[in-house]
């Protein structure tokens, strides 16, 4: 057992720290998207592998693929999102080619997060309601969906009540026990 020990621990301590997407593809690819370079000179940038996050506004499976609008969010050096900047004004285009996959657009949902490790194609023109829109397209090498956030607010203790004595609806110090067979029951904290 005390050899077994710290073998676990180590494998514990190095798994706990993983990259997201493959290894090989964060070290080769940037996590500074150049944006506006790229709308200014698409050219020079077309190819280069980029590691960014986004939250999906929506899929959409097309004759070239599976395609995904996101808003921009930075990642860090593993590819996590960046919990501080989640407000941003860049959007962008994923692209699946059709050939590599499908992405079904009820799983890639609305509010959705991803990470995508993808190269460079293109400025393509589209819409933001009525407004023309310059997205970045970039081919997805790897994508990493993010599980869902859900809030859960911490149950109430049974021992203790869900708020203090001075708000509850009786009379401080001496609640009305007589009305009500359960009111013990409700409010522990007298009776203890």
């Amino acid at each position: 057992m005390k050899r077994v020990l710290p073998i676990l621990l180590l494998v514990l301590f190095l798994s706990s720290c993983a990259p997201v997407l493959r290894k090989d593809l964060m070290q080769a690819g940037s996590t500074a998207v150049p944006f506006a370079r790229m709308q200014e000179t698409p050219l020079l940038y077309k190819g280069n592998l980029y590691i960014l996050g986004g939250r999906i506004i929506r899929t959409r499976n097309t004759a070239e693929g599976s395609l995904i609008e996101a808003i921009y969010v930075p990642v860090d050096s593993n590819g996590y999102l960046k919990e501080y900047q989640r407000t941003s004004q860049i959007r962008f285009l994923a692209l699946l080619p059709k050939n590599r996959g499908f992405l079904d657009p009820e799983i890639y949902r609305k509010g959705r997060e991803v990470t995508v490790a993808g190269e460079f194609t293109e400025i393509r023109m589209g819409k933001i309601d009525e407004v023309d829109y310059p997205y970045p397209l970039f081919t997805i090498v790897e994508l990493h969906l993010w599980e869902e956030q859900q809030y859960r607010p911490p149950p109430y203790s049974p021992w203790y009540a869900p708020y203090p004595y001075y708000y509850s609806p009786y009379s401080y110090p001496y609640p009305r026990w007589w009305d009500d067979p359960f009111w013990r029951y409700r409010h522990p904290y007298w009776w203890w």
